[in-house]
């Protein structure tokens, strides 16, 4: 089992989407036996934004899924999308920033949502080219965006069913965290409740 697990928030491992993203993964390598884990922080290791030359060969009708890969942001993108092909997993933990993801998280997928590479264009539209695989999206959030409670609106989980499906990654489960703002009390039962959740989440797996 390999595990692709995608951190995206600016606290890092002190984060309650780091916690949260940390029991899925435990819970799949527990599930599997043994599993080889890469982690790509986004703020320990920050991704750079694409650059012109990426926007040039990729906005070209004409240029190829692999023109300049040896450098720059096209070789960036080639090394992000051979992480996401290797691992037969891949976690995301993320808080939820102004109702969406992260800037972070949103450079990471300009840089592995990519014409000719990870989706083709069809006459039906867009058609994903990587290979189908569970992906555990674990979100800690401020607010209450979800259920009877929600007061704000949910850009996120759309948003990454949308994109993700565009390269051909369907399997999506989302875990959340909410109303953390509140205060220490309502962390502790958010972690309690989650614990519940997962567990009964993978007993049936």
């Amino acid at each position: 089992m390999k595990i692709l697990h995608i951190s995206a928030s600016p606290k890092r491992d002190e984060s309650n989407s780091w916690w949260l993203s940390q029991q899925i993964v435990g819970r799949l390598a527990q599930r599997a036996g043994h599993a080889a884990v890469t982690v790509r922080d986004l703020y320990a290791d920050p991704i750079a934004h694409v650059d012109d030359a990426y926007a040039e060969a990729l906005g070209s009708p004409t240029g190829r899924a692999d023109e300049g890969v040896a450098g720059g942001a096209l070789g960036i993108s080639e090394q992000l999308i051979r992480e996401l092909e290797a691992a037969d997993s891949v976690v995301i933990g993320t808080p939820m920033h102004n109702y969406t993801v992260p800037s972070t998280l949103k450079a990471w997928i300009d840089h592995v949502v990519r014409v000719r590479r990870t989706f083709a264009i069809t006459p039906d539209g867009k058609a994903g080219l990587l290979r189908d695989k569970p992906v555990y999206v674990g979100i800690a959030s401020g607010g209450r965006f979800s259920g009877p409670t929600a007061r704000q609106a949910d850009f996120l989980t759309p948003y990454l069913k949308a994109v993700l499906a565009t390269i051909g990654l369907h399997d999506l489960r989302f875990y959340s965290m909410e109303g953390l703002a509140q205060g220490p009390d309502i962390v502790a039962a958010e972690r309690e409740r989650m614990e519940l959740v997962l567990g009964a989440a993978f007993s049936r797996a």
